[in-house]
């Protein structure tokens, strides 16, 4: 089992920038790949970008870039950088991470974009 906190959102206005972390309770170097996904109100959860075991970084065409993923494997942290955003950005943001079969998720943390 792992457990991941994230942290990080909050209220912006356009145009500004947050960023989220996630704290992971297994050691980083030991999963597949990390990444965060995206829900909406009366949406469906969305991909929005993910860091391979190897270092390769993949983002959905919408936050390609204005987002930008990383890690610390020394922390056991994943982070996410958003820049420049937008109203349609507004939606609670999820890690994830992959350790073979199993998928884990976070408990969510809220981004507003709004003046």
């Amino acid at each position: 089992q792992v457990q991941l906190v994230e942290s990080g959102g909050g209220l912006v206005q356009p145009g500004g920038s947050l960023r989220l972390s996630c704290a992971t309770s297994m050691s980083s170097d030991r999963l597949n790949a990390m990444g965060w996904y995206r829900q909406a109100p009366g949406t469906q959860r969305e991909f929005v970008a993910v860091i391979a075991s190897g270092g390769t970084k993949h983002y959905s065409d919408s936050v390609k870039g204005r987002f930008t993923i990383s890690r610390d494997n020394a922390k056991n942290e994943l982070y996410l950088q958003m820049n420049s955003l937008k109203p349609e950005d507004t939606a609670v943001y999820y890690c994830n991470v992959v350790r073979g079969a199993m998928s884990y998720w976070g408990q969510g943390t809220q981004v507003t974009v709004s003046s």
